[in-house]
């Protein structure tokens, strides 16, 4: 009873701290990437940590949007490790996942439609499940 106590406490504790620092690594990462790909034709982080299965106000799943003259000529897999590198402390940290949109201004005008991010697959305690059931 009294560890179950401590679990709830602990819980509430987490929950009152992730609320309370709301926003702060989207903050971060909009700075970071605002300051390495200037100037930016466009810059959109998307926390995207509600569709999984993560505490109420975490910042663990983003999707950016960077669109900046610095990727002409650079493909896809460099811009997006240009993009991994600036925002390295925060994937060893607090991002569990970063979706990246990594375009040339020319290639937003052409299309600037980003693709919703899929489901959740994971986290949400169902291979434990399987696996207590012997499937």
């Amino acid at each position: 009873l009294k560890l179950q106590f401590l679990y709830l406490i602990g819980r509430v504790m987490l929950r009152r701290t992730l609320q309370a620092m709301a926003g702060v690594v989207e903050a971060r990462i909009h700075s970071k990437l605002s300051e390495a790909f200037a100037p930016l034709a466009a810059l959109e982080i998307r926390n995207e940590s509600y569709m999984h299965n993560v505490p109420k106000g975490a910042e663990t799943h983003f999707k950016v949007i960077v669109v900046t003259d610095k990727f002409d000529g650079v493909k896809l897999v460099a811009r997006h490790r240009m993009v991994n590198e600036c925002l390295a402390e925060e994937l060893e940290g607090p991002v569990h996942a970063l979706s990246i949109t990594a375009k040339t201004p020319a290639q937003w005008d052409k299309n600037s439609v980003v693709d919703p991010s899929p489901s959740c697959r994971g986290g949400d305690g169902g291979a434990k499940k399987k696996a207590a059931e012997g499937a």
